[in-house]
């Protein structure tokens, strides 16, 4: 599989999650017939987070986990750019996550 391309249909994917809206890394690697692919995902968001037109704060672990937090500048950064958009977050895990979570169609 290409890396670069497989990126690509990524950040298409996480372009799409609506505002106030979460999702994982597992799923977006089953909507693009990758399931066994989540690690891949998460590289995918590694490489990302410096990109405004990606909303990678958008994605985090099937747990609701603010796994990926470390790779965005700032502190609390990611926390923050969610809580802008509604998401409640106690401990790096969002409270409401059956609520905000958004399967790609």
């Amino acid at each position: 599989m290409d890396n670069e391309n497989f990126f690509e249909r990524v950040y298409h994917v996480v372009r799409k999650i609506p505002f106030g809206k979460v999702t994982s890394y597992g799923e977006i690697a089953k909507f693009l017939g990758a399931a066994r692919s989540a690690r891949m995902v998460g590289w995918a968001m590694n490489a990302a987070h410096n990109d405004v037109t990606i909303p990678a704060h958008r994605v985090v672990n099937k747990q609701g986990i603010l796994t990926g937090k470390h790779h965005f500048n700032g502190t609390n950064l990611m926390q923050q750019l969610l809580e802008n958009e509604g998401v409640t977050i106690v401990d790096n895990k969002i409270m409401n996550f059956k609520e905000v979570f958004w399967i790609p169609k």
